[in-house]
C-alpha cells in the first residue's frame, strides 16, 4: 500500500497544479513511465511520453503499441497524432498503406499548425520515402527557417544526401545534427556508417563515441565490434562480441562473428564450430553458420558431414549460391 501511494506523490509531483510559484521538475524515465502507466493505462500523456522515449531507443514495435492507444484514445491531439504516424513510418512492418496514412496526417498536422517543426519533417520524411527528394528538402527547409537547431532535420537531410549518393553533404549533415545533440548516438552510428562504406577506418571513433554513450546497447556494441574486426583489431572485436553474449546470450551474429574469426583469422577449425553451432542452436535458420560449418568439414576431409551442413543451408534457402557451388564441387570428387 506504501509502494502504491509513493506513486501517487509521484504524479502529483509531475502534475501538480500552476499555483505552484516554483513546481519541482522532475524527469520521467523508462522505469518511472512503465510504473505510472501500469496505474494510469489510459494516460495519453503518460503514453506519449513513453513513446517518445522508445523512438529514442529506436524500439519502434514497443513505441508503436505506446503510439497506436494513444491515437485510439484521441485522434485530435497533435501529439498523438504525430507520435502515431513516426510509428507508422518506423514501424519494421509498415506497408505502403502505412507510409500513406502516415503522409496524410502529417499534412493535416502542418495545414492547421503550419510552425509544427516536427510534423513538417515527418512530412518531409514522406516524401523521402517515396524519393520525392525536391519536396522532402522543401520541407526540412521550411522546418530548419522556424527552429535553425532542430536535430531531426539535420538527420533527414543526411539520409536524402546518403540516398542520392553525396557522401560530402551526407556527412556535413550528420554531422550538424550531433552538433545540436552530442547525446544523440544514432548520429555517430550514421556517421560511422558512411565512413565504413568508404572503408575508411576512422568510422571506428564514430562508433566508439556512440559506444560510450550506450555501453549496453547490443547494436552499438556490434557496429563497433564488427568495425574493428573489419579493420584487424580482432582481439577487441572478441572482447566486444563477448560482451554482447554476456549481455544477451541469444544475439546469434556474435557467435557468428566470434566463429568467423576463429576459422579465416586464428584457424581454430573446433572452436569456429563450436561458435557456429551456438549461433545454429540460437536461430536455426542461419544458413551462413552452417555453410562455414560445411568449409570447415571439408578442411577436415569429412565429405559427410560437409554435405550434411550444406544441406541444411539449401533446405532453408535453396538458392544460396556459396553452398550450391561447393555441393557441385564436392558431388563432382565423388
Amino acid at each position: 500500500m506504501r509502494y502504491f501511494i509513493s506513486l501517487l506523490l509521484f504524479v502529483a509531483l509531475v502534475f501538480q497544479s500552476c499555483e505552484d510559484k516554483k513546481p519541482k521538475k522532475i524527469e520521467l524515465n523508462r522505469a518511472n513511465l512503465d510504473s505510472l502507466i501500469k496505474i494510469f493505462p489510459d494516460s495519453i500523456s503518460l503514453l506519449v511520453k513513453r513513446g517518445n522515449l522508445l523512438f529514442d531507443e529506436l524500439l519502434y514495435e514497443e513505441a508503436m503499441a505506446d503510439a497506436a492507444r494513444a491515437y485510439r484514445l484521441d485522434s485530435n491531439r497533435t501529439e498523438c497524432r504525430v507520435l502515431y504516424a513516426e510509428a507508422l513510418i518506423n514501424s519494421p512492418k509498415r506497408s505502403v498503406d502505412d507510409l500513406f496514412t502516415a503522409h496524410k496526417i502529417y499534412k493535416k498536422i502542418v495545414k492547421k499548425e503550419p510552425k509544427n517543426v516536427e510534423a513538417l519533417v515527418g512530412l518531409a520524411n514522406t516524401f523521402s520515402m517515396f524519393e520525392d527528394y525536391e519536396n522532402s528538402f522543401k520541407y526540412i527547409n521550411q522546418a530548419l527557417r522556424i527552429n535553425p537547431r532542430y536535430r531531426d532535420a539535420y538527420v533527414l537531410k543526411g539520409t536524402n544526401y546518403r540516398n542520392q549518393g553525396n557522401f560530402k553533404l551526407a556527412v556535413s549533415s550528420y554531422e550538424t545534427a550531433v552538433q545540436q545533440d552530442p547525446k544523440f548516438y544514432g548520429g555517430y552510428l550514421m556517421l560511422g556508417a558512411l565512413y565504413q562504406f568508404k572503408e575508411d577506418p576512422i568510422c571506428i571513433e564514430y562508433y566508439t563515441t556512440a559506444y560510450k554513450i550506450q555501453p549496453k546497447n547490443l547494436d552499438v556494441i556490434y557496429s563497433l565490434a564488427y568495425a574493428k574486426q573489419l579493420f584487424g583489431k580482432e582481439n577487441a572485436a572478441s572482447a566486444l562480441y563477448r560482451k554482447m553474449i554476456r549481455l544477451d546470450s541469444t544475439y546469434h551474429e556474435a557467435y557468428f562473428q566470434l566463429g568467423y574469426m576463429k576459422q579465416f583469422t586464428t584457424m581454430e577449425l573446433d572452436s569456429a564450430l563450436f561458435f557456429y553451432e551456438k549461433a545454429t542452436e540460437v536461430q536455426p535458420k542461419h544458413i551462413e553458420s552452417y555453410h562455414n560449418m560445411g568449409l570447415i568439414y571439408e578442411d577436415k576431409k569429412d565429405i559427410t558431414n560437409a554435405l550434411f551442413s550444406y544441406a541444411k543451408v539449401l533446405k532453408i534457402n535453396p538458392e544460396f549460391e556459396l553452398t550450391k557451388e561447393r555441393v557441385e564441387i564436392l558431388k563432382k570428387k565423388r
